[in-house]
């Protein structure tokens, strides 16, 4: 594990523990009325809570490298992370609480009478009311990132889009396109898990599938333990692949530039041994009788400072200028606005993934919603503008956190047409 990883999970614990013994206001607050026993209870169950977190943080740091204990890993992780959430909410509920002591204490220091005995009728003062509000809001995170943990990052869910395309030839109408995304191999703990999802790609019987970027999270032999089953991946076109910006090794420590090279050589070697036809900043021009579109796909490019540009998209791009219908492959959506739109507008469909919709949040057909959309305006799902679309991938795999809430992993399919009655 690097060492700024390492720095930051123990920053995490600190600030953790400080927060436990200001949320523990909360859990007096919440109990004061009830009998010795269960207050000396509520006091156990609550500090047994950071030990745990505490050996969670030893256990990820011990294992971080080691893939046999992947899932211990995995849990242990989860725990902290879903500790660390819920001591912040309880924190964040004391404060309210603390700060309605004070303006309260003011008022009645300048002499406004106050009502403070009780909420409505309810036999509890209001303090131990807002305090089991705020046990309750905090144990609803804290149990749905459990759940993530156990089942969420494997829940795959597949999203289907039809795509118009007026200038669509003839041949490709209905073409089927799958996409996956950032499967970030060095987090996977359950073969049975991902043997889940790579059935369920087979099973759209896709004419073409993409893969955009991130295999790894850091290093190239992440991959290599999960080769078997992600070469078991079928398109009638092939398979096609880009880098993100987990796969060139950014995020580690090299003892050489030399070192640093060669990982990523064996990266794109692991593509090959997949099957999977690494695009870096070309075309690929796809036939059926007679009949083009082209298929691009370049490095990484990202329009914030701290990703690195590595794409050339008018290298991609040179000899595919007559093609009636282009698709790029592009890891980061940010590609779409900065460059992709206002300098090569005839792209007529982007596909990007990146954002992993945060691992969190709510998504329905009615609402979204997650906090990487203040990040990332084009987070999940299909953007139009001008005729041109822009599809996010959700993700297929994680890391950090090690599962899903609410933003479940996903497997696109694309259904390209020419009729626009048909599109949805």
């Amino acid at each position: 594990m690097p060492t700024r990883v390492i720095f930051f999970l123990l920053s995490a614990l600190g600030l953790s523990l400080l927060l436990d013994f200001y949320a523990y206001q909360v859990v007096r607050a919440a109990v004061r009325d009830a009998s010795p026993a269960v207050q000396r209870i509520a006091a156990i169950l609550f500090w047994s809570l950071p030990v745990l977190a505490i050996v969670s943080l030893g256990l990820t740091i011990r294992w971080a490298q080691d893939p046999a204990y992947g899932a211990t890993r995995a849990w242990a992780s989860g725990f902290f992370m879903a500790h660390f959430v819920f001591v912040i909410i309880l924190a964040l509920f004391a404060t309210a609480d603390d700060v309605r002591r004070v303006l309260f204490a003011a008022l009645r220091f300048i002499g406004v009478r106050t009502h403070t005995e009780g909420l409505a009728g309810l036999p509890m003062s209001r303090s131990a009311f807002l305090s089991q509000a705020a046990l309750l809001a905090a144990a609803v995170p804290g149990i749905g990132m459990v759940y993530g943990v156990a089942r969420g990052g494997h829940r795959y869910q597949v999203v289907r889009r039809k795509v118009y395309l007026p200038h669509l030839p003839p041949a490709f109408e209905g073409y089927k396109i799958v996409q996956i995304s950032d499967v970030h191999s060095g987090s996977f703990f359950s073969r049975s898990g991902v043997q889940k999802g790579i059935d369920l790609i087979n099973a759209q019987g896709a004419d073409l599938v993409v893969f955009t970027g991130d295999l790894v999270n850091n290093v190239a032999t992440e991959i290599e333990p999960w080769i078997d089953q992600f070469k078991q991946l079928r398109g009638k076109d092939g398979v096609f692949s880009i880098l993100g910006n987990h796969d060139y090794g950014d995020y580690v420590q090299w003892g050489s530039a030399q070192a640093k090279a060669q990982n990523l050589r064996r990266l794109m070697d692991n593509h090959t041994r997949l099957g999977w036809r690494l695009l870096l900043d070309e075309h690929q021009m796809l036939e059926r009788n007679g009949q083009q579109i082209a298929l691009l796909g370049i490095q990484n490019w990202g329009a914030r400072a701290r990703f690195p540009k590595y794409g050339n998209l008018a290298k991609a791009y040179a000899g595919a200028e007559a093609a009636p219908v282009k698709i790029l492959l592009s890891h980061d959506p940010s590609h779409w606005r900065a460059q992709v739109r206002p300098d090569f507008p005839d792209i007529d469909l982007t596909l990007s993934g990146h954002t992993h919709g945060m691992q969190f949040g709510i998504d329905s057909s009615v609402f979204k919603w997650s906090p990487v959309q203040y990040v990332y305006p084009e987070w999940a799902d299909l953007y139009e503008e001008a005729g041109k679309y822009l599809y996010v991938n959700r993700g297929f795999g994680f890391i950090g956190y090690p599962g899903r809430f609410g933003i479940w992993p996903e497997v696109t399919v694309l259904e390209l047409t020419a009729q626009p009655q048909a599109q949805a």
